[in-house]
């Protein structure tokens, strides 16, 4: 390795054998080898044009491209000075015109050498740039990739003062100059820049010696960097535009045109980077782009980006086969908000409203203001009609919520259309078009409220709000009513348990049961408080049990995921202030709950159970549930699916799957309840498997409160338990078989 001195330092390259000092100090600048030196590969003609770069254009000797007949393709700047040429009609000049006559046929021989020879040649001679003039000794460095000879042009005065005298020159050009430059080694640790570069980063030169590129980066442009590192140990320049940081935090924005280093192997030694700072161009970019594509008043997306982003998810339902929701929301009684208020309370107005729309929007959705006061969201990736119908719900009821404008109240509401695609639009436009056709459709209807563009959605939209205001009115005023299914002990025969049942009075439909609404209650958002209801009246009914029984009793209350999800720390305050032990409740949830990949639910099943409150699986072997996750979470009963009870008497193996389960729930210490018991063959069978409890019509109907309780009094007593749970004596177990018997007539 040898040392050249160069621009504010020592620069390490390779000399390889063969290489002049300036072609290695050229190396060293960023140039690479001369074309068609050792270790490099010829040139195709297209690329001829290219042979001279920055660089060479510099070079501290005479740099020439010969063709076949010494015609003058290319000359850098000191080439062209010692020829006394224009640069630009170098190709109008021979090189063997301007050597002098006593050279020639040494020139002659010399530049047939050079064609046939895989190194450099080198001949001193005098080169006369014009006749009559005495002759400038040089020595000439030649070498040929078969078609073109690239020669080097060295003054008699030597090359180490030539290399002087163009340092000197590139020390005033690089300490001087306007554009930052940054030296790299091979693994991109700083090696050299110049004041301009330190100064664009507020840093000290010294500071940044050293120092890996990175450092100076976010985490954005270290992975750009990344990928660009590995195109230089390609051999290839690159140009980009990077954000560094400086030393007070501030960003910098800035172009880099960066070129390798390579040593005559082609190895990579770093790179030389030269660059210019853009941030104030980037900031005006970005800047038009933003006004381009946002509402100044609100921050929102335009109806231009609104379009781009619309018809990017249109394309992505198409591809995976999915639907999306438009919805167009228009203010009602905004002009009258301005007129009253001065459009200076509007334009307020239009921000709040912009902020609580998009509080009911998720991250994956797009709200956008298109007009004065008319809003657009994209809904992609819906699982139901329903999505939708709520968000549409949750903005009318934001926007029903009084505005504050200066201390006075503004009231307005908010008119929805909802069009889905793919079913009522082909294309972006026509879909928003449909979904502000749907949205005048609500505000004919009598505004504040949500329509649908077709009137299929738009009955179903009308029969599911026609249910939600019924359900609200039902919870209102307790058209509620709990029925109780007994559960049996299969070894005592009592019945200790009973699953509680939702039932409603409705004053059209009669009694219904909970699959004709629990949907819709979902829905309208009332599941929660009907379930809290229903809590409240197990544990009120469970501890009068206990009491008119003078023994434990459980009452199991079905959970959906939805309920789960929500917190219900009033539960434990509501057992607390009863007294009643926390066991006499069993929450049943069903088996796919614990394969949801959102652990709301599950977390919320663990503080109930952590309560004292116990868990039991419902519905067992008709879910995805895997075996590990029975021992994982906190469950202390299985309760087999009524499909598999239902064949016990025959021969299709139900029989052999519930004894599996069972026994498999008794290993890992659970309880099983056999739901769906019909007959006292199941029955029989059951008990003699090991089961532990079971219920269904052929035991007992669901039923109110006041025939459970006088069913549970005919049958057997078991044992009390301190906790309150359930427990046996001898007695009830030896007089199991008669009062089983008993109770399932």
């Amino acid at each position: 390795m040898q040392l050249i001195t160069g621009l504010d330092g020592q620069v390490p390259v390779a000399s390889p054998s063969g290489l002049d000092t300036h072609e290695a100090l050229l190396m060293a600048l960023g140039a690479g080898p001369l074309p068609g030196g050792p270790g490099t590969a010829a040139l195709p003609a297209e690329r001829e044009a290219a042979l001279f770069g920055e660089l060479y254009l510099l070079a501290p000797v005479g740099c020439l491209l010969l063709d076949a007949d010494t015609t003058i393709l290319q000359a850098n700047l000191v080439g062209a000075g010692q020829l006394g040429i224009d640069r630009a009609g170098a190709r109008r000049h021979r090189l063997r015109a301007f050597v002098a006559q006593r050279f020639l046929a040494d020139f002659d021989a010399f530049v047939a050498a050079a064609r046939a020879s895989g190194a450099p040649l080198r001949l001193q001679l005098q080169l006369q740039p014009r006749r009559g003039e005495p002759g400038m000794p040089v020595t000439l460095v030649a070498s040929s990739d078969g078609e073109h000879v690239r020669v080097t042009v060295e003054p008699a005065e030597g090359r180490v003062a030539a290399l002087e005298k163009s340092e000197e020159r590139f020390r005033r050009i690089v300490q001087t100059a306007r554009e930052g430059i940054w030296e790299l080694d091979a693994t991109a640790r700083t090696t050299f820049v110049n004041p301009r570069l330190a100064d664009m980063l507020g840093y000290r030169i010294e500071d940044m010696l050293d120092r890996p590129l990175v450092d100076f980066m976010d985490a954005e442009g270290r992975s750009i960097l990344e990928r660009n590192i590995a195109r230089r140990q390609q051999g290839l320049a690159e140009r980009r535009e990077f954000k560094f940081i400086r030393s007070d935090g501030s960003e910098l924005w800035a172009h880099l045109a960066t070129n390798p280093l390579l040593d005559a192997r082609g190895a990579c030694l770093g790179a030389l980077a030269l660059v210019s700072d853009i941030t104030q161009d980037k900031e005006a970019v970005d800047l038009a782009w933003h006004q381009a594509n946002f509402d100044a008043l609100t921050g929102l997306p335009n109806r231009n980006m609104f379009h781009e982003r619309l018809r990017h998810e249109m394309r992505k339902a198409r591809r995976d086969g999915g639907y999306l929701a438009l919805l167009f929301i228009d203010l009602d009684q905004f002009k009258q908000i301005n007129d009253t208020f001065g459009h200076s309370q509007g334009d307020a107005l239009l921000v709040e409203a912009a902020r609580r729309i998009g509080g009911c929007m998720r991250a994956s959705d797009t709200l956008a203001r298109i007009g004065g006061d008319e809003f657009v969201a994209n809904l992609p990736g819906l699982t139901a009609v329903q999505d939708a119908e709520r968000v549409a719900q949750d903005v009318i009821a934001v926007l029903n919520r009084p505005f504050d404008l200066s201390g006075e109240q503004g009231l307005i509401s908010g008119s929805v259309g909802i069009a889905l695609y793919p079913s009522d639009a082909a294309d972006a436009e026509e879909l928003l078009r449909h979904a502000d056709q749907a949205m005048y459709a609500a505000k004919n209807g009598g505004r504040n409220r949500y329509s649908y563009f077709t009137s299929d959605m738009q009955a179903a939209a009308q029969q599911r709000l026609r249910l939600a205001n019924d359900l609200r009115r039902a919870a209102a005023e307790r058209e509620f009513e709990l029925y109780y299914q007994p559960i049996i002990n299969l070894q005592s025969g009592g019945i200790e348990r009973a699953e509680a049942l939702l039932r409603w009075h409705h004053p059209e439909r009669g009694l219904l049961n909970p699959a004709d609404f629990i949907a819709g209650a979902e829905s309208a958002g009332v599941l929660q408080e009907i379930g809290a209801w229903a809590f409240r009246q197990a544990a009120d009914q469970v501890l009068a049990w206990q009491r008119e029984l003078g023994r434990p009793f459980q009452v199991s209350i079905n959970q959906s995921p939805a309920e789960l999800r929500a917190d219900n720390p009033s539960w434990r305050d509501y057992v607390d202030s009863l007294q009643l032990p926390p066991r006499s409740i069993v929450i049943d949830v069903p088996e796919d709950l614990l394969g949801e990949p959102d652990g709301a639910a599950l977390e919320q099943l663990r503080r109930l159970h952590a309560m004292g409150l116990q868990v039991a699986l419902d519905d067992f072997g008709t879910g995805h549930s895997a075996l590990a996750q029975l021992k994982r979470f906190d469950i202390d009963y299985l309760k087999i699916d009524r499909s598999f009870v239902a064949g016990l008497a025959g021969d299709t193996g139900d029989l052999a799957l519930c004894e599996a389960i069972i026994v498999l729930a008794h290993k890992l210490g659970l309880e099983v309840v056999a739901e769906g018991v019909e007959n006292d063959t199941q029955l029989a069978l059951l008990r003699a498997a090991g089961c532990d409890y079971a219920q269904g019509y052929g035991i007992a109907r669901p039923a109110p409160a006041a025939q459970v309780l006088a069913l549970a009094r005919s049958a057997g007593r078991p044992a009390l338990t301190a906790d309150g749970g359930v427990g046996m004596n001898a007695g009830a177990r030896a007089g199991a078989n008669a009062v089983g018997n008993a109770v399932a007539q």
